[in-house]
């Protein structure tokens, strides 16, 4: 399964990025939204963020998400995300 996530940007260099999921800090991509500044909310899929999107709709989308898989679940996962770069 495929999914696309928000994420906080916290630093930005060239098109490299490091963005906050939920307490995770994870390394992406910000080539498709080069205008991203940090602490501007993007949507992540496969490392690449593909689009900003507004704080509320990002709160709303994790709402959605810790209720749909069940929010240990989701830590989880980012959890192995981040573990995957190092």
């Amino acid at each position: 399964m495929c999914l696309a996530v928000p994420g906080k940007l916290i630093e930005c260099e060239g098109a490299d990025a490091v963005v906050d999921m939920q307490g995770n800090r994870v390394r992406i991509v910000r080539v498709l939204t080069p205008e991203a500044r940090p602490g501007d909310w993007v949507l992540v899929h496969a490392g690449f963020s593909i689009s900003m999107m507004d704080e509320k709709t990002a709160h709303a989308t994790w709402d959605y998400l810790n209720g749909a898989y069940g929010g240990e679940a989701l830590k989880d996962a980012l959890s192995e995300a981040k573990e995957c770069e190092s």
